[in-house]
């Protein structure tokens, strides 16, 4: 489970920058719509797989709800996810 945690991280990381870094430029400035529509789908559904394995693997690797609220505050800033899968993810962290 902690392996599916590493790679949601690091996808949900490049999903958030391709959303607010790619598609909400060529939204607003190119009036191009359409592939911020998958992309914040994408996003979303990676948002909510981040949140719901942090849960799971907080819960079964007993780290405590500070680990779980590091995790969230990552969820929610640019290339935090990448900080979280370095330094509590990687095989030798955990």
């Amino acid at each position: 489970m902690l392996k599916l945690f590493r790679v949601t991280a690091i996808l949900e990381g490049i999903s958030y920058l391709a959303l607010f870094g790619v598609t909400m430029p060529l939204k607003y400035w190119a009036n191009i719509t359409e592939p911020n529509i998958y992309v914040g789908y994408a996003h979303g559904a990676l948002f909510i797989a981040f949140i719901a394995l942090a849960l799971l693997v907080c819960y079964t690797k007993k780290w405590g709800v500070k680990r779980f609220i590091i995790f969230g505050i990552a969820s929610l800033l640019p290339f935090a996810t990448f900080y979280v899968e370095e330094k509590y993810l990687k095989p030798a962290a955990a």
